[in-house]
């Protein structure tokens, strides 16, 4: 009888210390733009599906942000997220909804992620030597 109580007990105490230790970080991603988009959220659900599985393969255990952006209906709050963003030094990704990219500063360009079968995801990199 007191074997079973000591294994109850061993049992109860591992329960409790692996309910107490932390979990490893996963990758966030902040949407903006999102119900201006025009995409289905079938679609939306998609694109963040495949964007959490690349942040996690590439090993980023962070913050980033996707914006989607929709050029033919243009939301200037998207441009003072977009400076935010470019600010806290964090991926930034946007989503091309409608025909055209927005501007950036001269030393920011848009990357299109080829990996995406859409052709329409980007990533905001740094120009080089600048």
């Amino acid at each position: 009888m007191m074997g079973i109580l000591k294994v109850v007990a061993l049992f109860i105490t591992m329960k409790i210390l692996n309910f107490l230790k932390p979990k490893p970080p996963q990758p966030t991603i902040e949407s903006y733009g999102q119900t201006g988009s025009g995409l289905e959220l079938v679609q939306i659900q998609s694109i963040m599906e495949w964007l959490f599985a690349s942040l996690l393969n590439a090993g980023y255990h962070g913050n980033s942000h996707i914006i989607w952006y929709n050029s033919e209906q243009l939301d200037l709050s998207l441009e003072q997220m977009l400076k935010k963003a470019i600010r806290s030094c964090e991926p930034v990704f946007l989503y091309r909804c409608g025909s055209r990219l927005s501007l950036l500063p001269e030393t920011y360009y848009w990357r299109m992620m080829g990996e995406h079968p859409s052709m329409r995801i980007y990533q905001l990199e740094v120009r080089d030597g600048e």
